[in-house]
């Protein structure tokens, strides 16, 4: 069972680099492999002591902290599922997501979460404050609830052995065509998801990361924290329990990072602090690693040229327990410019609406199935029956294979814009926008419209001053509308791209 769970991944780890350092707190302290798998056990035993049940669900509102680390792992270990939520929902998402998941606790850190802890008491649902003084001690766990303080017992969990069916983890979809959809994900779709990371990128116990993404979503989870110590190797979690852009150059250097994961949002922060501040110098990355967004053309050429690593762009999403796709290190294949990459540890299939295979170059739905994609989502008959069909998963992304194997996304069978019945893609109008070279992001979505019934509007962030914006890309833009036969485009110019909604595909 220990290699088709990822919690018999971590202990195997454990046993095989116990002094080797696993998680950082930046200038707090570290902790080993040894260090933390004693205590994921001895937390996971008071866990059980508490009354806790192989899945119940445990949610977890926490900054990027070990103690959310240690909590996470030890809700695992303890045979219940773990329901990360952003620190940020207010008392109304809380309500929602508690409640959808089924909760039977919330953690949260010493100081509490006030927004999160009204949901659960409108729901009856205890509270336990989390807190790890010192990297020596145990977990300090606070509650009016006297059985959640009791003390570790780790023969309660000696003999308590993790069945690759466990569901561990519990997160929700974006939900942008309706309410959010509970994507549940068992051990094996954990370990399979790590295993697969760890493959394409080959981590080692020599590797290590700075964490800048949340851990309650599956990029930062999956692969910044879990592929990083289940494959020996360390993290790093800055001080502040957030990305800074301030610390992020300090960290690398000072934990010896070897690679890092982020948004492009992130690329595009940490590219201007090195234009107004640039580090004396720079650690030697092994790779940088983009997903969850289209990465412009001139933002991954900046990235290259200013820290002298391959960006490799890849393509995830929640139910696939995160990596899908992914363009190959320099030595196992070339980067392919527009593409997410080939296929990683599953199988891949591009379909037409009646289930069959398109060949190279022809648009249909990418389609996946393999052990790290969930069974289903959790008490939604409907959306299973559409994203089960032919024996594969849906993902509703639109996309082509080329002839090298490698998957282009096009756009999402959902989202594409009808302008007087004309079928838009809005991935298609970025990425002719992104390959401008003075624009950082963009994103195409349709509005109504009285006349066309829809009408593109293209959102976009650059480095120009806003008022030039519009003067300047027309032209640009005017080519790619009169090839699509559209005579009217809207360009927004915000400055801040992130405050304004974006595609679905995009957060992934």
């Amino acid at each position: 069972m220990e290699s088709s769970t990822l919690t018999g991944l971590l202990t195997n780890v454990a046993g095989k680099f116990p002094d080797r350092r696993a998680i950082s707190v930046s200038n707090k302290f570290d902790l080993t492999h040894a260090r933390l798998h004693d205590l994921v056990e001895r937390t996971a035993s008071r866990l059980v002591a508490a009354g806790v049940k192989p899945g119940d669900v445990i949610a977890l509102t926490f900054p990027n902290s070990v103690e959310y680390v240690i909590m996470f792992l030890a809700v695992i270990r303890a045979r219940a599922t773990a329901a990360p939520l952003n620190a940020a929902y207010t008392a109304d998402e809380f309500e929602f997501y508690l409640s959808d998941s089924e909760s039977k606790i919330l953690f949260t850190p010493q100081e509490g979460n006030e927004p999160a802890q009204t949901a659960a008491s409108k729901l009856s649902i205890p509270h336990v404050a989390v807190a790890l003084p010192a990297a020596d001690g145990d977990l300090k766990l606070s509650s009016s609830h006297a059985q959640y303080e009791s003390d570790p017992n780790p023969e309660l969990v000696s003999k308590l052995v993790n069945d690759p069916n466990d569901v561990s983890l519990f997160l929700h979809t974006s939900g942008t065509t309706s309410r959010p959809k509970g994507v549940p994900l068992t051990q094996l779709n954990l370990v399979s998801s790590v295993k697969n990371i760890q493959s394409v990128y080959k981590l080692t116990e020599s590797d290590s990361t700075v964490i800048v993404l949340p851990l309650f979503h599956v990029h930062g989870l999956m692969a910044g924290l879990l592929s990083s110590i289940g494959a020996g190797g360390a993290v790093t979690l800055p001080a502040a329990g957030r990305f800074s852009a301030s610390t992020f150059w300090s960290d690398m250097i000072k934990y010896n990072a070897t690679w890092y994961t982020a948004v492009p949002t992130i690329h595009q922060i940490i590219l201007d602090r090195h234009l107004n501040k640039p580090e004396p110098v720079y650690p030697k990355l092994r790779f940088i690693r983009s997903c969850s967004a289209a990465l412009a053309p001139s933002i991954l050429a900046r990235l290259e040229e200013s820290f002298g690593a391959p960006v490799l762009e890849a393509y995830a999403m929640t139910e696939a327990s995160h990596l899908m796709a992914s363009n190959p290190l320099p030595e196992d294949g070339p980067h392919v410019s527009g593409s997410v990459g080939k296929p990683v540890g599953q199988e891949m299939a591009i379909l037409d609406e009646n289930g069959k295979p398109q060949e190279a170059n022809a648009n249909g739905e990418v389609c996946i199935r393999g052990p790290n994609v969930t069974k289903g989502y959790k008490n939604n008959p409907e959306a299973n029956k559409s994203a089960y069909q032919f024996g594969w998963f849906h993902t509703g992304d639109i996309g082509y294979f080329d002839s090298d194997g490698y998957l282009h996304l096009v756009g999402r069978i959902k989202e594409l814009i009808n302008r007087g019945g004309e079928k838009i893609s809005p991935i298609e109008v970025d990425a002719v926008l992104l390959s401008h070279p003075d624009i950082a992001q963009g994103v195409a979505f349709g509005v109504p419209d009285d006349k066309y019934g829809e009408e593109v509007i293209q959102l976009i962030a650059s480095q120009s001053m806003c008022s030039s914006i519009t003067i300047m890309y027309n032209p640009f833009v005017r080519r790619f509308t009169i090839n699509k036969k559209i005579s009217h485009f809207v360009i927004f110019s915000p400055d801040k791209l992130c405050s304004y909604p974006k595609r679905r595909v995009q957060h992934r």
